[in-house]
């Protein structure tokens, strides 16, 4: 009787553990499964396409709709253009993001929880709202069809304002006190002590700075005109499935391509992510 009592808390937690897998299982496929049907899609033949179902096992891979996605579609000058838009727009929102949210977090100065209310705020308005007030001002800088056009308007977040400010508050005051005694002022605190320490909320935000950046696809189309000189690579995929009505096969092709860079991006930082949403959980 008493080894009975021993095995069932066991028995229960191996329970507990086996659903859980069980359940982290199903929702990885649910996730992975449309990425996984794009990749066999693009690698069958057209012909393989139209069965219905079709095929979840390439039998003959088409490895060359992949290079013809790349040459017709100039996925190259695409993937370049997105990659310095990208790029201006993270390392924008990062540095943004950290001087106003060391203001917020240790700076003492009038209205100040007020015009951080006033920074939450802008969470709440809708990027279709101002998309006139800020074509307009874009068109009368000169800013139409370049990279300033495409950045600028993205180069300041409310949210990761608020995601590094509340990293800053952990903080602790005494650091911040020490740091003050050895002479250090803001600018090296900030560097030297603040950043380092809130490296997991600064790759959570790059992250996420990265997939908005990357994803765009309203906001380049409205300001770039004809021709490839600054059109990223979302307006490309749309212009290479435009023209290749009958080679579904090669857009789904260009979507792979196209989402490389964002697994690598994700594989890369899984841990920033990870200990940024719970580094709140143990304290």
């Amino acid at each position: 009787m008493p080894s009975h009592r021993r095995r069932h808390p066991h028995f229960r937690r191996r329970s507990r553990h086996v659903v859980r897998y069980v359940l982290l299982t199903l929702g990885a496929l649910v996730v992975l499964a449309p990425i996984y049907l794009t990749v066999v899609n693009s690698l069958l033949p057209v012909s393989a396409l139209a069965q219905r179902p079709p095929p979840l096992v390439p039998t003959s891979p088409q490895w060359g709709d992949y290079a013809t996605a790349w040459s017709q579609g100039d996925l190259g000058v695409y993937l370049r253009n997105s990659a310095i838009q990208t790029g201006v727009i993270v390392a924008g929102q990062l540095t943004t993001s950290i001087l106003a949210a060391y203001a917020f977090a240790f700076l003492r100065f009038p209205l100040r929880r007020v015009l951080f209310v006033v920074f939450l705020a802008t969470l709440m308005i809708p990027f279709e709202v101002t998309l006139v007030t800020n074509t307009t001002t874009i068109s009368d800088f000169g800013w139409y069809n370049t990279f300033q056009g495409l950045t600028v308007p993205f180069l300041a977040t409310g949210f990761g304002t608020f995601l590094v400010r509340q990293a800053f508050l952990q903080i602790p005051r005494d650091l911040r006190e020490a740091a003050t005694l050895d002479g250090y002022g803001h600018l090296r605190f900030l560097l030297r002590v603040a950043v380092p320490l809130a490296r997991p909320a600064l790759g959570a935000l790059g992250v996420f700075s990265f997939l908005a950046a990357w994803n765009q696809y309203l906001w380049p189309l409205v300001v770039t005109g004809n021709g490839n000189g600054v059109r990223t690579v979302q307006i490309g995929l749309k212009l290479l499935q435009g023209t290749q009505v009958s080679h579904l096969n090669v857009a789904l092709a260009g979507t792979v391509i196209a989402v490389v860079p964002l697994l690598v991006l994700l594989v890369g930082f899984q841990k920033h992510l990870v200990r940024s949403l719970t580094g709140g959980a143990v304290k």
